[in-house]
């Protein structure tokens, strides 16, 4: 990476989020990316029904679109796809592997849109262009020599669309393996994994109308002004709407402070705002769960109470007797639990529990929204199933304004996983998959991310082929994962722009070239298009606007269906058939995935359709057939307690996070405005009390190391104390920088997610001083 000094300053930022300083920096990054011509102009038809949808996030789009249906992050995604920026050959010729890997991350995501195929040469260690043919030869030859199809991993990033994702699960089925590890893996795999327990379905029970009736929000571990910024205007409504906004949050983010509505004329020329949260709960990190206990007992507490005056239950009987297995078991539990337990594991006093409480029961309609700021802790999957249990304690799930909604981070990574990319796959899903396509399906469990980079350091993958993304950074334990792609036979990235995973190798290597989401998609003179669904389970269509970058891109349905066909040849499958009209795609998923009958009708119509959860009707697919409360007790055994055990007050608790510059690994800039940092990245938030106790100087650099009882050294050099308002023993900073120090061990408890929101670590001064 670069070792060039990072030149920036920190200072504080008194507007509100939105506002000019959105509009700013959207007409800065069509500047920079050198946006030509009126391409800036598609923007308008960016989330509208007869336009693409936005690459970036997966917040859902109003099925009556305005004309203006994009946020300053969404800009960031088309002006990168569409910029006038090109990696060439040329460029290819110029640099060393070597040479490109000392840059940074921004440096790299600068230099534009990749134009050609091009394979790894060691011997000059440059890459050089190939012909599509000869590149889906390379890879069906690696395929072919495996001893077993285990031997190799199949990644897929959550931007690849439906018909895509379809087409690449069946190759890889066909080939002999469920080994699909995916973004998914990394974020939203608790919420998949602990829903279906007790509601029946990983997914949200509410639709975006929802928020229109609701008259409490709940959010949780999340930033929507960075993430998810078009959900603020969701939430500005709704707070001048009177409906009361929480925020559970370790940092109290600028966006659930005040925001300034682009969209509204009247906020932008007054230099007015909207107060949007109006009661923050800051737990600590990993405090969540007992938070939410904490929550739950304060409820049946006022019940009993209620109980005793003879005044109205707190409780929603009717929906717990008629809905509902477990309640008895539940409750007996969060009578039996500790509020002192609750109070030092959640770091959030009683004062503030009861204050919390008393907003949830007060709301009639209550919708709990969730990011990776609950889903990125050992304990993830049991904080979203206590989540699911304190909500159906007042029958908040199942009707009009009120239930569950986890916020997915990329555009389609809750479609990729509905149309099949899925490591643990249901026999339903196998059988009626082989039926359609007249083979058998692998039975086994194959490999998550961990498992994938567990695999490739053992030596028992040896094939790498990642459907977009930059899995070299968005991992854990970066130098044991760069290990990991080093150990393969063959590295393959299908991408739209360079980034590090395409430098990280020992053996052969492939770049493919992609079309983005924005471009016109021609198949036989015929636009294609492609299908998504987002945060509520909405499915629609999206059409690019732009000529593609290059003339030798490839559309991602069309390069699954070349090493198909190159692997596995078409007497079964005509791959290259489907990949000429994507509507046989959809065909071909209605065959095999209920919800998605007469598919491509139903998307042809503006807003598309709803893949309605079971749940939303209070239909439980679950063991019980009803809704059920589990049982979970506080964990006293964590690693935070036992490092904490060893060194004390010294230890502190890391989380990673983004910040307004970058869209997961993409870095588009080095400011991240609404937290007051300019042009810098390498810093870390701290608690100003517990820097002075710590013995270290406002503004002194330090080095971080993580703990953890495998005898790996894991460090991250050169950071700048940055005083914030964060709670005591808490430390953030951004990622990718500081994924090395996430163990590749430390997972979700029965979701194997990286705890990145969670990192025991030690701060020493820098070595390095930068």
């Amino acid at each position: 990476m670069s070792t060039t000094p990072e030149k920036g300053h920190v200072a504080p930022y008194t507007h509100p989020a939105g506002g000019w300083g959105a509009l700013k920096y959207v007409a800065v990054n069509l500047i920079k990316e050198k946006v030509a011509g009126g391409k800036y102009k598609l923007l308008f038809k960016q989330n509208q029904p007869d336009g693409f949808d936005c690459p970036g996030c997966a917040w859902p789009d109003r099925q009556h679109a305005s004309t203006f249906e994009f946020c300053e992050n969404g800009v960031k995604a088309v002006a990168a796809e569409a910029t006038s920026k090109r990696v060439t050959p040329a460029f290819f010729a110029q640099h060393t592997v070597t040479e490109l890997l000392k840059q940074s991350d921004y440096e790299l995501e600068q230099h534009g849109r990749l134009t050609h195929p091009m394979v790894y040469d060691k011997q000059t260690d440059k890459y050089v262009p190939i012909a599509w043919n000869d590149a889906f030869q390379l890879i069906a030859h690696h395929l072919k020599k495996q001893p077993n199809p285990d031997a190799a991993t199949f990644y897929t990033s959550g931007r690849a669309s439906n018909e895509a994702a379809f087409l690449f699960q069946l190759f890889v089925r066909m080939y002999g393996t469920n080994n699909f590890p995916d973004c998914s893996n990394m974020c939203h795999e608790a919420t998949s994994r602990g829903l279906p327990l007790t509601v029946g379905v990983g997914k949200a029970t509410v639709l975006l109308d929802d928020f229109e009736h609701a008259d409490t929000i709940m959010i949780f571990g999340q930033n929507p002004a960075t993430n998810h910024p078009r959900m603020l205007g969701e939430l500005r409504e709704a707070a001048r709407r009177g409906t009361t906004i929480v925020s559970i949050n370790p940092l109290k983010e600028r966006g659930l402070q005040r925001f300034a509505s682009p969209q509204h004329p009247a906020e932008m020329l007054t230099g007015s705002s909207t107060q949007i949260a109006s009661m923050f709960v800051t737990p600590k990190l990993a405090g969540d769960f007992a938070l939410i206990k904490g929550l739950g007992k304060r409820v049946i507490e006022l019940d009993d109470a209620a109980i005793a005056a003879g005044t109205k239950r707190v409780i929603d009987v009717d929906f717990i007797e008629a809905h509902t297995s477990g309640f008895d078991a539940f409750i007996d539990d969060l009578r039996a639990e500790s509020w002192a337990d609750i109070v030092a594991e959640s770091g959030v006093s009683r004062e503030d529990i009861d204050a919390w409480t008393d907003v949830y029961v007060k709301g009639e309609r209550v919708i709990a929204c969730w990011g990776m700021g609950i889903t990125q802790h050992k304990n993830s999957v049991a904080t979203i199933q206590m989540l699911s249990n304190v909500m159906m304690l007042r029958g908040n799930i199942g009707r009009t304004g009120a239930g569950l909604m986890p916020v997915r981070g990329h555009s389609n990574v809750q479609g990729d996983r509905t149309v099949g990319i899925e490591e643990q796959p249901s026999e339903d899903f196998l059988n009626r998959l082989g039926q359609v396509f007249d083979f058998e399906p692998p039975r086994h469990h194959g490999q998550d991310v961990v498992g994938a980079i567990q695999a490739m350091l053992d030596g028992r993958t040896k094939v790498f082929i990642g459907l977009g993304g930059n899995f070299a950074m968005a991992t854990p334990d970066t130098p044991r994962t760069w290990q990991a792609l080093r150990n393969c036979d063959l590295v393959v990235n299908i991408a739209t722009k360079l980034n590090r995973s395409h430098l990280i190798m020992d053996g052969d290597a492939l770049v493919l070239p992609t079309m983005g989401r924005t471009e016109i998609d021609l198949q036989e003179g015929v636009a294609q298009g492609v299908t998504v669904e987002d945060s509520v389970c909405m499915v629609h269509m999206s059409y690019g606007m732009n000529k593609p970058a290059s003339p030798d891109l490839m559309s991602e349905t069309a390069i699954v269906a070349g090493m198909a066909a190159a692997t596995l040849g078409s007497a079964k499958v005509d791959w290259k058939w489907y990949a000429r009209d994507y509507s046989r795609i959809r065909d071909a998923i209605e065959k095999v995935i209920p919800g998605f009958e007469d598919y491509n009708e139903r998307v042809a119509q503006p807003g598309g359709f709803h893949l309605t959860p079971a749940s939303r009707n209070r239909i439980w697919r679950t063991d019980s057939g009803k809704a059920t409360f589990l049982v979970h007790a506080i964990d006293k055994d964590t690693p935070i307690k036992r490092a904490r055990e060893k060194y004390g007050k010294d230890l502190m608790v890391m989380m990673t996070t983004r910040s307004h510059d970058q869209y997961n690994t993409t870095i588009y800039g080095l400011d991240d405005r609404y937290r007051g940092v300019f042009g810098l990245r390498r810093v870390v938030f701290i608690n100003a009390a517990d820097r002075e106790r710590l013995g270290f100087a406002a503004g002194e650099r330090v080095d971080v190391t993580s703990v953890w009882d495998d005898g790996i050294e894991r460090h991250a050099q050169d950071f700048l104390l940055v005083d914030y308002d964060i709670p005591a023993g808490c430390l953030g900073a951004y990622y990718p920088e500081t994924n090395p120090l996430v163990p590749l061990e430390s997972i979700g408890d029965r979701s194997g997610t990286p705890t990145s929101k969670s990192i025991p670590v030690l701060l020493s001064r820098a070595a390095l001083q930068g």
